[in-house]
């Protein structure tokens, strides 16, 4: 069965995950999946990911959720790019998400970055999610 969406089911198993107080979750693997959770992982709000080989052209990701003091880390993650409707934004109207305490997740011309990654590097990009 394909996905319209992939990335927007990885993030939901990770919100349904944690409201369930989940320690992993398993979801299908792909190189943009494991480039979100590089940052998700850069910015603390995972513990870590690793991935198996389950045969010829088939991987998994399982993601360690974090808590803390047994309240989920991620408080709230959206998808705000979707198959449907693009969003695209440069440096200068990249969004803050809760005045800066969450992050924006952006896919730029040298890769999946943190809006505070892409500012320093002064890339914009696709906005794909956006997480507090």
């Amino acid at each position: 069965m394909s996905l319209s969406d992939p990335l927007g089911d990885m993030l939901m198993r990770i919100r349904n995950g944690q409201q369930a107080r989940k320690d992993t979750i398993v979801s299908p693997a792909s190189k943009l999946r494991a480039h979100v959770l590089d940052v998700l992982q850069r910015e603390g709000y995972i513990r870590g990911y690793s991935e198996t080989d389950l045969g010829p052209g088939r991987r998994e990701i399982r993601i360690e959720l974090k808590y803390y003091e047994g309240d989920p880390v991620i408080r709230s993650i959206q998808r705000v790019s979707k198959p449907g409707r693009r969003y695209y934004s440069g440096v200068s109207e990249l969004p803050r998400v809760q005045n800066g305490l969450g992050i924006t997740i952006v896919s730029t011309p040298k890769g999946v970055l943190s809006d505070a990654e892409a500012r320093d590097q002064n890339v914009g990009g696709e906005v794909l999610c956006t997480v507090f």
